[in-house]
């Protein structure tokens, strides 16, 4: 039977996601069990099984004694049934585990280019393990190293103003000295998080809700390609998994449950970047907000979590402060530079020609006639601000004469 929408391949098992409740299978307890990580891997990818019906085959094994599940692969459609799998659900998982199905498993990863890391194996991410509802399988692209590395996620709006992208950015660049970033390679302020952590010694990972063989969103291409040299892509959906909306927020368990903590940078009411806040709160992690106006519907989703104990966090320092006995002592960063601490960073004063113009574009990118409409100032003024500003390395100018701060 055909494998490629794994868990996430029909609604039923985000249903099943939703509302079923099973206790979890400790690492301990899934390896007692003897079930083959092959195994699990077949399970994981068939069609209508979800982590609940896989979790529940843990139990029924561990039930009947050390070792029960050491010939899963023999089973045939009663003997599932005898598992407790329905009658829909029997003879696919029967069929997946065929020898020639196994085997054209092992060649779409083998030709899609992914590896695979099983909740049964050494190496799979000791963080994650202890969340409430670790997933089964992780597919990834990538240097796997990056899971055992100290790990903070930031997360923000999609629809990220000039100085939500700066501070993702500033502050991914700094906390990549010491820690690994992870995100979820989304528009905004994710894809500025991960553009920032690459200058790092200590990269990023991004965390996708489709499979990881396939870049969404389309237009983080080429971000997806330089993470994917060097940094992880990272995907609990099987090969061939159709991407829909209830999979970001499985996504987004992941994102924290490989992190110390979440920092948010600009979120809204609503926004999917509080479910992973809200997840790191379950998971007993961090939370970190990036403070932002108060008066922006764009921060006032994030700036609520302060009333839940969130920690403000300025810079990298904030966020290093609170693991300070857990972090390895920074490292130059990933384009040759030695990081600096933040009080390092010297800028450049504005004048009060400047500011006006600097504040124009933190909420967004502009050209000159933009920000000559903004600003009311004239061509030959405008242009002179312009140059002072790109002087002071506040601001960069694109093709177009496109105008964004830095």
């Amino acid at each position: 039977m055909m494998a490629g929408s794994g868990v996430f391949g029909r609604q039923s098992n985000e249903a099943e996601t939703q509302s079923a409740v099973v206790r979890a299978v400790t690492f301990k307890e899934a390896r007692r069990t003897g079930m083959p990580r092959e195994a699990l891997i077949a399970l994981h990818e068939t069609e209508g099984v979800g982590r609940i019906t896989i979790a529940n085959v843990f139990l029924r094994g561990l039930s009947k004694g050390k070792g029960a599940l050491a010939n899963v692969h023999r089973y045939r459609e009663q003997d599932w049934r005898d598992m407790g799998l329905s009658l829909k659900q029997s003879p696919a998982v029967a069929a997946n585990f065929l020898p020639a199905s196994i085997e054209r498993m092992w060649a779409r990863h083998t030709a899609k280019q992914l590896q695979v890391v099983t909740y049964l194996d050494d190496d799979y991410p000791e963080l994650l393990r202890h969340i409430a509802d670790p997933p089964w399988v992780l597919y990834y692209k990538g240097d796997w190293n990056l899971v055992h590395r100290p790990c903070i996620a930031i997360v923000g709006t999609r629809l990220a103003t000039g100085y939500g992208r700066k501070m993702a950015e500033d502050v991914a660049r700094g906390c990549a000295a010491r820690m690994t970033v992870v995100s979820g390679l989304a528009r905004g302020i994710d894809a500025y998080a991960h553009g920032g952590a690459l200058k790092g010694a200590y990269g990023t990972i991004a965390v996708l809700a489709g499979s990881a063989e396939v870049c969404y969103p389309p237009e983080n291409k080429a971000l997806y390609e330089e993470i994917a040299t060097r940094g992880l892509i990272v995907s609990e959906s099987p090969p061939g998994t159709i991407l829909r909306p209830g999979l970001f927020p499985l996504r987004n368990r992941i994102i924290a449950g490989l992190s110390f903590g979440v920092v948010v940078v600009e979120a809204a009411h609503r926004s999917g970047a509080l479910i992973t806040a809200d997840l790191a709160l379950a998971y007993d992690r961090d939370v970190f907000v990036v403070p932002g106006q108060a008066t922006s519907p764009r921060c006032l989703g994030a700036l609520e979590y302060f009333r839940k104990g969130a920690h403000p966090a300025l810079d990298e320092s904030d966020i290093f402060n609170m693991y300070s006995h857990r972090l390895p002592e920074p490292l130059p960063s990933a384009d040759g530079e030695n990081n600096v601490t933040p009080g390092d960073r010297k800028l450049a004063p504005l004048t009060a020609a400047e500011r006006p113009i600097y504040e124009i574009l933190l909420d967004q990118a502009c050209s000159i006639d933009e920000l000559a409409v903004k600003s009311g100032l004239t061509f030959g003024h405008l242009n002179a601000v312009l140059l002072s500003l790109l002087m002071k390395r506040r601001i960069h100018q694109q093709p177009g004469s496109i105008y964004h701060v830095l």
